[in-house]
């Protein structure tokens, strides 16, 4: 079954701390090969509160994605982005495929 990771931006607090985790984190996808679905794009705010934009990235499972977010190249973008903006990310197991 798929899973999807989603990255909510809530809040930017330095821009420069952001451009660092965004040159780390893509890095560290090499090996995972998550598959973007939607990567700061226009959106629309229908409900709950609000934020600057978000991320859905698609593994092949959960211990796929795991994998992405434990790994050390990942956790090592991860301090980047705890000192640039204040983040939700949420771990879903998705619906079989077919």
């Amino acid at each position: 079954m798929p899973a999807y990771v989603v990255l909510i931006r809530e809040r930017t607090h330095d821009e420069q701390a952001l451009d660092t985790y965004a040159a780390k984190a893509r890095a560290a996808r090499e090996g995972h090969d998550p598959q973007p679905l939607a990567f700061y794009g226009d959106f629309e705010m229908l409900e709950g509160s609000d934020m600057e934009g978000a991320v859905i990235l698609r593994f092949p499972d959960m211990a796929a994605a795991r994998a992405w977010y434990q790994s050390d190249a990942y956790q090592e973008a991860r301090k980047h982005r705890f000192q640039g903006a204040d983040y939700r990310v949420l771990l879903l197991d998705g619906l079989p495929e077919g």
